[in-house]
């Protein structure tokens, strides 16, 4: 009969236990975690000469004007990105500035991340730094004045930058060094442009990151509207007519080659 007692009392022992772990029933459950309305998109920038990849230092290709020249350097600055999607609705990129150099494989590919989810008809961008920047002090990153592509406060940023050499080059040992800066006025270097998706998409979402192809044309640089004579113009070393010149060629310096959904 004891034994019996005993049993009873630890049951009902292990009965309240249990009754006291159980959730309250009216407390109110955790929320639910929002579902990821982002993705990422990837931009890959080929650098091109007409046709041919651009290779430094080697290589020679021969201009609109025939004058024969090689590549050492080509940087550029490309900022201020906005896709636009299927429903015309925008997306901005945040802090949006990149430079992008040849001598740099890895700075020719960069990600765009939390885009929203959708299909993306277009692309606009900046080729250069917008004015605001150019008179905002000391700045890291790509704007960092340490990457070489910064003149002074007054004159502002190298929105590209060309340099090599050319047989018709009348400058010492045949040299090209094209420095293409301004960011105000009649002779403002900046420019934005839109290359055309060609009827294709860039479809953002959970599964799918889009890779867009663009080709950067250094023939386009130096040809129309302005088809650039080595012999007369092989040096611009500040903001002038001679950089507007090139900014009005390098406008249409690119071209989407293709995109990637997979």
């Amino acid at each position: 009969m004891k034994t019996i007692k005993l049993l009873s009392i630890a049951f009902i022992a292990f009965s309240l236990s249990i009754s006291s772990c159980k959730k309250d029933p009216d407390e109110t459950p955790a929320p639910e975690t929002p579902g990821v309305t982002t993705g990422n998109l990837a931009l890959h920038f080929e650098n091109m000469v007409g046709d041919s990849s651009l290779v430094l230092n080697t290589q020679h290709y021969v201009n609109m004007h025939n004058d024969t020249f090689n590549v050492t350097k080509f940087n550029y600055y490309i900022s201020n990105i906005k896709l636009t999607r299927s429903d015309l609705s925008v997306y901005t990129e945040p802090e949006s500035y990149h430079l992008l150099k040849a001598d740099d494989a890895g700075s020719l590919d960069f990600i765009l991340p939390n885009v929203p989810f959708g299909t993306y008809t277009s692309i606009q961008f900046m080729i250069g730094v917008d004015s605001a920047r150019n008179v905002s002090g000391a700045q890291t990153g790509a704007l960092d004045p340490a990457n070489g592509m910064f003149w002074s406060w007054s004159t502002g940023y190298i929105m590209a930058k060309l340099e090599g050499t050319s047989p018709q080059s009348t400058e010492s040992t045949h040299l090209i060094v094209m420095h293409m800066g301004g960011f105000s006025g009649a002779n403002s270097v900046l420019r934005t442009v839109s290359p055309s998706f060609n009827s294709a998409t860039a479809n953002v979402s959970s599964t799918v990151t889009p890779e867009i192809h663009f080709k950067v044309d250094v023939q386009e640089m130096l040809s129309a509207p302005n088809t650039i004579d080595f012999s007369v113009l092989n040096t611009i070393h500040m903001p002038g007519a001679s950089a507007k010149l090139v900014a009005d060629n390098y406008a249409d310096m690119f071209s989407v080659e293709h995109i990637h959904n997979d």
